[in-house]
């Protein structure tokens, strides 16, 4: 959530129709991700009342946003109305609103409006957003992917380009339109390359008269030595020959050092390009500052073994908002680590809201394992001992990003898109919407 930290007092502040409970506990989830929404189901039958918070009245699902990105799905497709997924909870309300900060001691979220919500528990699960690793000024000219209005701009800097690049005379210019620098090789780059590769070698293939789409160039960038980092060595390279397979240049070990109107410095080589996709790291809320916590250099608040916030035992922090550290590594940012840190805070809540007293045992997330897709038809999946490649492995994640999208509707569509882009090579939303009809929900 991208806010602004506002303190104050009740005194302040107009309260809204939530005022302070007598009896039953009242949880506040902010945040309509994964995290919050698993804190809210799971405590749909307990003795609470629950207010959700978020500034949008929708659930994404952010793991086939680059789709979005790449013309082959529709925004529609991923996210389901917050209110509709909780609407058989009668202890759940929602409030699409924006939060601005957190009056401690008068137990409060603050919101953009001068009204604020009283909270007996606090779930902050506010999400992340795009790391430019002290940057900003780089974010109007290489957007990120971590929004709709995200992926509808890259969708729009991409399909733009190619239109661009058709009426383009300057040979030159022509080929800094077709020129797409992705920089981040984690599974968000390594996706998304692979999308920009289909759609240009075989969705546009045959729609342009003075391009050819073929000359397209997409250069995927990464820091660390290896793409994927994330992934077994051995899956890394399956997945960097594939990518190369598909015409994709990868560059590792060269960090960029300069964004520009005309190209990006990657170490001391200038990429010339006009559409520059921004896929390297996050940072986290402002949740962090709100709470005066203790956090990291990515502004993740470091919590307690339960998750909750040192000096607060009633507040809890979830998702990319929190670190937490396992094993002597910390969790990753990845939708099933949030599912399952929602699944431990509402235990803890239901046992406090019901009067057990026995103390819950630290928080340990259970790796069922990570996959990615390279392109049409090549997956790579890293469960414990198995590792595999291929077909198998992509129509595995399918399988699994299918069965976890929220909603019969949502999982049909997006199967019948998929299956259509598989045997025709064609995506059905190449719809350029001019930057002023985005807008934010």
């Amino acid at each position: 959530m991208n806010t602004q930290t506002r303190q104050g007092k009740s005194s302040e502040v107009a309260p809204t129709q939530q005022q302070k409970p007598t009896t039953t506990p009242h949880v506040v989830i902010v945040g309509g991700g994964f995290g919050g929404l698993q804190v809210a189901k799971e405590l749909g039958k307990q003795p609470v009342h629950i207010t959700i918070i978020d500034r949008h009245n929708f659930h994404l699902f952010q793991p086939m946003l680059y789709q979005v990105a790449t013309a082959g799905l529709s925004p529609s497709d991923i996210s389901n109305p917050i209110r509709a997924i909780l609407e058989k909870q009668d202890n759940t309300g929602t409030l699409m609103a924006e939060v601005t900060g957190i009056d401690l001691d008068e137990q409060q979220v603050l919101l953009g409006d001068r009204q604020a919500v009283h909270y007996d528990y606090l779930v902050l699960a506010t999400g992340a957003t795009s790391n430019y690793f002290g940057h900003p000024e780089w974010q109007q000219l290489a957007p990120g992917l971590k929004s709709i209005n995200d992926a509808l701009t890259v969708r729009r800097t991409v399909l733009s380009a190619f239109e661009a690049a058709e009426r383009e005379p300057d040979e030159q210019k022509r080929r800094a339109l077709l020129t797409f620098v992705l920089v981040g090789g984690g599974p968000t780059g390594v996706e998304l390359a692979g999308a920009i590769a289909e759609l240009a070698h075989q969705s546009l293939k045959c729609n342009f008269r003075h391009i050819n789409p073929d000359m397209t160039r997409i250069i995927l960038v990464q820091g660390p030595d290896r793409i994927l980092p994330g992934f077994p060595a051995s899956l890394a390279q399956q997945a960097s020959r594939k990518l190369q397979r598909m015409g994709v240049e990868i560059k590792t070990g060269k960090h960029v050092k300069e964004v520009r109107k005309d190209g990006v410095m990657v170490g001391d080589e200038h990429l010339a390009t006009e559409n520059i996709i921004w896929t390297a790291g996050v940072k986290a809320s402002p949740a962090g500052k709100w709470l005066h916590a203790d956090v990291d250099h990515d502004g993740r608040v470091k919590v307690q073994p339960d998750l909750s916030v040192p000096g607060h035992n009633n507040i809890f922090v979830i998702g990319d908002t929190a670190l937490v550290t396992q094993n002597g590594k910390h969790l990753p940012g990845l939708a099933p680590v949030a599912i399952q840190e929602g699944k431990y805070v509402a235990s803890i809540i239901a046992s406090r809201a019901t009067g057990n007293t026995i103390r819950q045992s630290p928080f340990h997330y259970f790796d069922k394992g990570t996959l990615a897709t390279v392109g049409r038809g090549f997956g790579i999946v890293d469960i414990g001992p198995i590792r595999f490649s291929g077909l198998l492995a992509w129509l595995t994640w399918l399988f699994v990003h299918i069965f976890f999208l929220i909603g019969l509707r949502s999982r049909i569509l997006v199967f019948l898109e998929y299956a259509w882009i598989y045997i025709t090579f064609q995506r059905g939303t190449r719809i350029i919407l001019p930057e002023n009809d985005i807008r934010q929900p």
